[in-house]
């Protein structure tokens, strides 16, 4: 992910003033509805070739919009929802994996913060005093269970951070009483429902265990009020996005829907669309629903988890419609980093690998009339939504930015987006050792820092990872080594204390 200086975001915030300049000229502000599903893989959704899942909603609307081929986060939720949130890269947070989730030591990590302190301004705040209304639905994460203690510990630690059992509510008073700073509604959304310091729904005594996995009612999640016609929390969260736009119709207005679904714990939406999963033939390209015995059932469950998604953002478009708010208002669809539960032969890894299975997600933009329909393979970086939101309002922000807006892919492919480098920077562990990446011209490098390893790919001919050209290609893996160290040394990124290229 790259770094950007302040005057490159200040050159690309002149492109978009001049496309954007209806707002300029006194028009109302457009609308801006940002879903984000958690764990939601790049093949997962028909517009990117699956046949098995079926996403005919979600399908509509890339196809009538710009699909982002080469979209990229970080291989787990922690460090995409506080690049996403704070446009910042994750040595400037240090927030680099979800903190339970970190292997090793002190000296081959550098172990995660969980909370975002307010010097990291949001994407939020200068929404609201540019007077957008808006409201935070769903995961949260950019909190841990006990900010007060953790921001007073001395940096960098010596052991990782630790999580209460899912039905250990002691935390809960603290967290409404003291720490609404550190939560939605302290970062400029009118109103928070079910963002808390979990990663998952499932807060029930038994966690994953757990009948209802926190996907069916009664919510047990302490920042949902339960409602009388509550069933399903997909839907629950998507009827708190309706109500808040229709009260709020006159705009502008945001909205951060950002799904629990589809992460773990399964749960099958009902018994008959199992049924109807359980009897459909898989796919054998990206191998999805062709498990045999238990697999296979859990994947049939999984599809409904995803037809679930589709029904309600097509509900959610639906209103829009019906409403005369589509034409202004823009949705951005994405997921924080890639599958963990499905599959995708198609791709290296899953979920916590930097391989482009765990960081490669599905992502389209669609604004009638503003965004072309079509497909770019240009690179594009979770750390690009917030330069993007500030251009799509018309928000003058000079804080520190690492990414770049992506205004001016809606109707072109600017050079300045198409051959930046793209940088990584992971110094915990989890699926493997703490690493450096970067991504230019379709090809990938990464450094493991324990021991200085390379690994290149070429990612036009080799999309699975399979060749490592670190050994063969040693001119391009020199060069692109230089950028990445330079990018690191100019930036002061720190190494874990073990590393060898300290």
């Amino acid at each position: 992910m790259r770094l950007f200086s302040t005057l490159c975001v200040m050159a690309g915030g002149l492109l978009s003033a001049l496309f954007f300049s209806t707002t300029a000229m006194g028009q109302s502000k457009p609308n801006i509805v940002f879903i984000l599903v958690d764990d939601l893989g790049n093949a997962d959704v028909g517009f990117n070739g699956s046949t098995y899942y079926e996403t005919p909603n979600i399908d509509s609307l890339a196809g009538s919009g710009l699909v982002i081929e080469n979209a990229y986060m970080y291989p787990t939720c922690s460090p995409s929802r506080t690049a996403l949130a704070t446009g910042k890269q994750s040595f400037r947070t240090g927030v680099y994996t979800v903190p339970v989730l970190e292997k090793g030591n002190d000296q081959q990590n550098i172990f995660s913060r969980w909370t975002v302190g307010e010097e990291h301004t949001m994407y939020s705040q200068p929404l609201a005093d540019a007077g957008y209304k808006s409201i935070h639905i769903g995961k949260w994460h950019l909190v841990g269970p006990y900010p007060k203690e953790e921001l007073a510990m001395e940096f960098p630690l010596k052991e990782k951070l630790r999580q209460p059992d899912p039905w250990d509510f002691s935390w809960v008073s603290y967290h409404k009483e003291y720490c609404q700073k550190y939560y939605p509604e302290g970062r400029g959304y009118l109103k928070n429902v079910g963002g808390t310091y979990r990663g998952d729904p499932a807060l029930e005594v038994g966690g994953y265990q757990s009948k209802t996995g926190g996907y069916f009612a009664p919510f047990s999640n302490p920042f949902i009020e339960p409602k009388p016609d509550d069933q399903w929390l997909t839907d629950r969260l998507t009827n708190e996005a309706i109500e808040f736009i229709d009260q709020h119709s006159e705009g502008p207005f945001f909205i951060n829907l950002h799904y629990y679904t589809v992460h773990r714990p399964i749960r099958g939406r009902s018994e008959k669309l199992v049924e109807k999963y359980l009897k459909k033939s898989g796919d054998p390209i990206t191998g999805q629903g062709t498990g045999k015995g238990k697999l296979k059932r859990t994947e049939a469950e999984y599809a409904t988890m995803i037809e679930s998604l589709d029904e309600n953002v097509g509900r959610l478009v639906k209103f829009l419609d019906e409403n005369g708010l589509r034409d202004n208002t823009l949705i951005v669809f994405t997921s924080d980093n890639g599958q963990n539960v499905g599959r995708n032969d198609q791709l290296r890894g899953k979920k916590g690998y930097i391989y482009e299975g765990g960081i490669r997600v599905p992502t389209f933009v669609n604004w009638p009339g503003k965004v072309d329909a079509r497909r770019t393979s240009t690179a594009v970086t979770g750390l690009d939504l917030f330069p993007t939101f500030m251009d799509v309002a018309g928000i003058k922000y000079d804080g520190v930015l690492d990414g770049q807006s992506i205004t001016g892919l809606f109707q072109g492919e600017p050079e300045s987006l198409r051959t930046r480098p793209l940088f990584w920077h992971l110094a915990s562990c989890y699926k493997h050792g703490a690493c450096s990446v970067i991504r230019k011209n379709d090809l990938k490098l990464i450094q493991f820092l324990a021991d200085g390893k390379l690994e290149m790919y070429d990612l036009t001919n080799d999309p699975r990872e399979q060749r490592n050209l670190a050994e063969t290609n040693p001119e391009q893996t020199q060069s692109l080594l230089k950028e990445l160290v330079d990018w690191r040394e100019s930036n002061d990124v720190p190494l874990p204390p073990g590393s060898v290229l300290q």
